[in-house]
């Protein structure tokens, strides 16, 4: 890695960096209706020079566009690195209209702003046109992906041959910059589906057998919440019956179980099983169980050329970086599990998923000096 000192964004790319940003959370792009944001991107990056490409995820994700690449070429000999940002969201629950007070950009309205994760959207952006024109001492691959909030699934889709890149870095982590994700979790999915008996509840209850009762029994035996330190397991939903006078007969719950530890999470996952099935056995209730792994476990250690680039970015923009480990999942994760070495790197975009999320214009503006200070320590 080279000691030269990148240089920083000028006003006018700021400038820019913030229209970006607001024109960007204000184009609604809930996962599987990212068309109107995808078309954006290619627009903005054709018009700084480059040859961005469409893939053919959609058919794979089920959504009404595809990941977005484009490559600016390095020195010869020299690595290429990744840039990565989905350009998706969580549903909506109102209108987005952004407005700035003291310094802080969030929704005039009570819904989500966006800044998840359309400020690293917009960073990069601003890398591509700064690079397009002057070009970067490494390759660059940038990569848009979609439907990242529903499973990853953009990143999933996306065909790693068509990348050059020897590491990659994602933009996509609410606490403050400086930090980098050098570890993150195994995440499983479980569903159970409970059936009983339906039978009248006030004249023949006896001949009924209650699956909500057979799915709450179960849930009641299971430990939930913070089982160690890098472990968790949660119940997020339950539904079933059809009415108060009726034995149900069918509920359905989902749980999830995440951990540090690949094989820790294996184990939280048999413990859940083992509950679900006991409970349907004492209740003479059927049940039916989906187990899914939506991403594997993975660390970084602080000495990877990956996370040493990022360490001597933040230090050009005058923040000790802190490696540390979430609970989360982003794209970093799709492209680990495939060889990829990619580090999640945060934003400084704060509640995220809530209609109070914000981002602060000083993050805004750090988080593009930083992105171009990568590319720079990445040589």
């Amino acid at each position: 890695m080279t000691a030269t000192v990148a240089p920083r964004a000028s006003s006018a790319e700021k400038d820019r960096l913030r229209r970006d940003f607001v024109r960007l959370c204000e184009i609604e792009s809930p996962s599987g209706r990212e068309r109107e944001i995808v078309d954006v991107l290619l627009d903005e990056l054709r018009a700084a020079g480059l040859d961005p490409q469409e893939d053919a995820s959609a058919a794979e994700t089920g959504a009404n566009a595809g990941n977005v690449m484009a490559r600016i070429d390095g020195p010869v000999g020299a690595r290429t690195i990744m840039l990565c940002a989905h350009v998706d969201t969580v549903p909506l629950a109102g209108p987005i209209e952004v407005e700035e007070r003291d310094g802080v950009l969030t929704n005039r309205h009570e819904a989500i702003l966006g800044a998840d994760n359309k400020a690293a959207v917009a960073a990069i952006l601003g890398v591509a046109r700064r690079h397009a024109a002057e070009p970067p001492p490494v390759g660059l691959d940038l990569v848009f992906t979609t439907s990242e909030e529903p499973g990853l699934r953009g990143a999933k889709a996306l065909d790693l041959g068509q990348l050059r890149s020897e590491f990659g870095f994602v933009f996509d982590h609410a606490s403050p910059i400086g930090d980098l994700i050098v570890a993150a979790p195994t995440y499983y999915r479980i569903e159970g589906h409970f059936r009983g008996k339906a039978a009248h509840a006030g004249i023949r209850p006896e001949d009924g057998r209650n699956a909500i009762v057979a799915a709450a029994a179960a849930l009641a035996s299971i430990r939930l919440g913070r089982l160690d330190e890098g472990t968790t397991a949660n119940v997020g939903r339950i539904d079933g019956g059809t009415a108060a006078n009726v034995v149900a007969e069918r509920c359905r719950v989902e749980l999830e179980a995440r951990s540090l530890d690949h094989e820790r999470a294996g184990e939280v996952v048999a413990e859940i099983v083992d509950a679900l099935t006991a409970s349907a056995s004492d209740t003479e209730c059927d049940v039916e169980l989906e187990v899914q792994e939506q991403f594997r476990a993975y660390r970084l250690p602080r000495s990877a050329p990956v996370v040493q680039a990022a360490v001597a970015a933040l230090a050009g923009v005058g923040i000790e970086a802190s490696c540390i480990a979430t609970g989360g999942g982003s794209d970093a994760h799709a492209f680990q599990a495939r060889g990829l070495p990619c580090l999640n790197v945060a934003n400084g975009t704060e509640r995220n998923h809530q209609p109070d999320e914000c981002v602060t214009v000083y993050a805004l503006e750090t988080m593009l000096d930083a992105t171009l200070g990568i590319v720079a320590h990445s040589a």
